[in-house]
C-alpha cells in the first residue's frame, strides 16, 4: 500500500475543495478546524455533518491549529476552556466517524513559562482517553519551538499520554535542536515509529514566509524515506498555495512512484 497524500481545506468551499483534490488526484483532505466558525447549535453541527459527508469518497482527518489552546497554561480558566473546546472537535469529528484528531502544545506562544508540565501531561492523557472512547485517535504534532520541538521531551509527552504523533518534517527541519545538530529529524520518531499516524510534508518553516515547498526531491527525500520505513501512510502537503502545493505534490508522487515500485510495507493507520 503506497501512502495516501492529501491537501489541507484552504478553499472555504467545500465543493471547489472538492473538486480540486479529485481533479488533482488527491485521495483525502487533513481538515483544520476553526475556532472562529465552529457549530454552535445542533442545527449547525448537522449542516457541518452534512458539509463533511459530501466530500466523500476523499478521506478525512483532522487538525486543530488552535492558537493558545493549551490543555496545560497556569490559568486554571483558559484550562477549562482548551478542555471543552477540545472536547467538542472530538465529539464533532466522532459524528462523522473521523479517526484521527491532531493537537499541538504551546501553539501561539512564544514562552512554555506560562504552561505546567505535569499539568500539560495530566489532560492529555485523559484528553487522549476521551478520543479513544468516541473512536478518535489523539495526535501530538511536533512545533518548530517549545515542548515539542525538542525530541526528547517530545518522546516523554508521547508516551506518558499515549497520544499518536503526527510528524511535521517541515518543523523538523526548522527547530533549532535539529539546526545546530544536537538532534537529528529521525529523532522525534525514532523511539515510537509505531504511533505516527500522520506527517505534515514540506521542506521547511520560515518566520513571516511560513511554509517553504521543497525545490528538489533532495530536500526532503531523507525524510519521506524516514516516514516510508516506519509505514506512515498518511502525508499532508501543508501548502495553501495551490502552484506550490501541485510542485510539490509532483515532488511527492515521483519519489512514491520510483520508492514504492518493488515494496509492500505494513502501512499503519487505516482504522
Amino acid at each position: 500500500m503506497k501512502p495516501k497524500v492529501v491537501l489541507c481545506n484552504f478553499f472555504n468551499d467545500v465543493e471547489q475543495l472538492k473538486t480540486f483534490a479529485i481533479r488533482n488526484d488527491f485521495s483525502g483532505v487533513d481538515w483544520s478546524f476553526d475556532m472562529d466558525t465552529l457549530p454552535t447549535s445542533p442545527l449547525e453541527e448537522r449542516q457541518w455533518v452534512e458539509q463533511q459527508a459530501s466530500l466523500y469518497p476523499l478521506e478525512i482527518r483532522y487538525h486543530c491549529p488552535f492558537m493558545k489552546a493549551d490543555l496545560g497554561h497556569e490559568d486554571t480558566s483558559k484550562v477549562r476552556s482548551a478542555l471543552n473546546l477540545f472536547h467538542r472537535v472530538i465529539r464533532l469529528a466522532s459524528k462523522i466517524d473521523g479517526k484521527f484528531l491532531t493537537l499541538h502544545v504551546g501553539l501561539g506562544h512564544n514562552t512554555t513559562r506560562v504552561l505546567s508540565w505535569e499539568t500539560t501531561i495530566a489532560n492529555l492523557r485523559d484528553l487522549v482517553q476521551y478520543g479513544a472512547d468516541r473512536g478518535v485517535k489523539v495526535c501530538l504534532e511536533n512545533l518548530a519551538w517549545g515542548w515539542t520541538s525538542k525530541p526528547n521531551l517530545f518522546e516523554k509527552l508521547i508516551r506518558r499520554t499515549g497520544a499518536g504523533v503526527t510528524f511535521d518534517i517541515g518543523h523538523a527541519q526548522a527547530c533549532e535542536s535539529v539546526r545546530i545538530q544536537y538532534f537529528e529529524s529521525q529523532d522525534f520518531v525514532s523511539p515510537h515509529p509505531d504511533r505516527v499516524y500522520n506527517a505534515h510534508v514540506y521542506h521547511t518553516e520560515i518566520s513571516g514566509q511560513g511554509h517553504i515547498p521543497p525545490a528538489r526531491i533532495e530536500d526532503i527525500e531523507e525524510r519521506l524515506d524516514m516516514l516510508r520505513n516506519i509505514g506512515c501512510r498518511w502525508w499532508v502537503i501543508e501548502i495553501k498555495d495551490a502552484q506550490k502545493l501541485l510542485w510539490t505534490k509532483q515532488i511527492v508522487d515521483d519519489y512514491i512512484e520510483k520508492s514504492f515500485l518493488n515494496e509492500a510495507p505494513n502501512y499503519r493507520g487505516a482504522e
